[in-house]
């Protein structure tokens, strides 16, 4: 069987999380995306751990909300301010792991704590207790584990070869990633990092696993690929989309190519600081070539139905009433956000929404959507046919197959 799986949300006790991020609304949530299985976030946290022990237990490590099949997931920062991302088995493992940091932080003041601990001790600690650690958005400037270290080693230590996998964040791709030999062997990580529960956020990216039941055991093996479990497909943002995607202002936003910033010793002329993109480090620590393992899976662009509502009716926002409105009224017809992306057919979109809607995701699926990259914390933007295009506009890549065409 296949499933779609979000392996990297936080729950309301983290910061800047929303008040309305509990489990039912996470499930619900991920339902309505067409993701059947997330990860709890925060499990270090006493309040959401207990709030995870109330729900149905499965099998081990595995507990159910809804149709949702939810699993045990943190992420802290360490070292640096480096962020790393940890799956647990079971229960008492998070309380194992949790006990084992000692004094290294306070896990009652924010779901996502701040560890002094270096990331070979998270390794050895996740080691001694069955967890599984790695990266968490790895190119991105300020917290992924590239912005300080040059590699798995010099971050991990000699347990980096115990690290199985490596999440890449909204500003990367498969591609950004395999540009780097050192990451191969790894299996790459599509999450959405979500902090509130609606689907334009829940499942914005995901992964699609192939296993015998939607259970953590399963997902490990999947992860490990072991036993005929694998990722079949990584499913993301255009990386233009993500705010840290290109070198910018952190200020007022302005654009810098690598030279340019290096002449300038990364100091804005409005007097602001330049963050290094995505783009620019993956190039740095990569050798030129981009090469594919042979278990690496395909990576498939979407673009969030919500965005696509809002460019399409002249809205700034995917959260406005009209566009939720709209939203709600296609997926309550075609049962998920991603059936309406990729199969509902455009004659039918356009009964219930309007030619406008249905134009803008015909564009989307023939790949005529277009990318105004982000950069220094500010997201990039989508354009729709016949819109003005910036000269930093980025082609959608065209002929997107449908997420369930495999």
């Amino acid at each position: 069987m296949r499933f779609n799986a979000d392996l990297h949300i936080h729950g309301r006790f983290s910061a800047a999380t929303s008040s309305d991020m509990n489990f039912p609304n996470l499930a619900k949530g991920a339902e309505q995306k067409g993701v059947q299985m997330v990860a709890t976030g925060d499990c270090l946290h006493p309040g959401w751990l207990k709030e995870i022990r109330a729900m149905e237990e499965i099998e081990e490590g595995t507990f159910s909300e809804g149709n949702t099949r939810i699993f045990l997931t943190t992420e802290v920062e360490a070292d640096r301010r480096v962020h790393h991302l940890l799956m647990f088995p079971s229960v008492s493992s998070a309380e194992d792991f949790a006990e084992r940091l000692g004094n290294a932080g306070n896990l009652k003041s924010d779901g996502r704590p701040r560890l002094h601990l270096t990331g070979e001790d998270l390794a050895q600690i996740s080691k001694d207790t069955g967890a599984m650690i790695g990266p968490a958005h790895a190119f991105t400037p300020w917290t992924g584990m590239y912005a300080h270290f040059t590699s798995l080693k010099e971050c991990y230590g000699d347990l980096a070869r115990n690290i199985p996998y490596l999440e890449l964040g909204l500003s990367a791709n498969t591609d950004y990633g395999d540009g780097i030999p050192e990451l191969a062997k790894l299996t790459f990580l599509t999450n959405s990092d979500a902090h509130s529960p609606q689907p334009v956020r829940v499942g914005r990216e995901f992964n699609t696993v192939e296993a015998d039941d939607i259970t953590y055991r399963e997902l490990v093996l999947a992860i490990l690929r072991k036993k005929g479990r694998k990722f079949v497909r990584n499913v993301g943002l255009p990386p233009e989309e993500g705010k840290y995607n290109r070198s910018a202002c952190s200020r007022c936003f302005t654009q810098y190519g690598l030279e340019r910033a290096l002449s300038l010793r990364w100091r804005c002329v409005c007097g602001g600081s330049i963050k290094k993109g995505v783009r620019e480090r993956a190039q740095e620590l990569g050798t030129g070539k981009i090469i594919h393992p042979d278990h690496r899976p395909e990576y498939v662009y979407m673009i969030p139905l919500g965005e696509i509502i809002a460019k399409a009716v002249g809205h700034s926002s995917p959260f406005t009433g009209k566009v939720n409105s709209i939203w709600d009224s296609l997926v309550s017809r075609f049962g998920t956000e991603l059936a309406v992306l990729m199969e509902a057919p455009v004659k039918d979109i356009e009964s219930i929404a309007g030619n406008s809607i249905a134009d803008a995701i015909l564009a989307f699926r023939e790949g005529r959507i277009e990318v105004v990259p982000g950069g220094g914390g500010r997201y990039g933007s989508i354009l729709l046919p016949g819109e003005d295009r910036p000269a930093e506009a980025s082609p959608m890549p065209k002929g997107q197959k449908s997420l369930f065409d495999y």
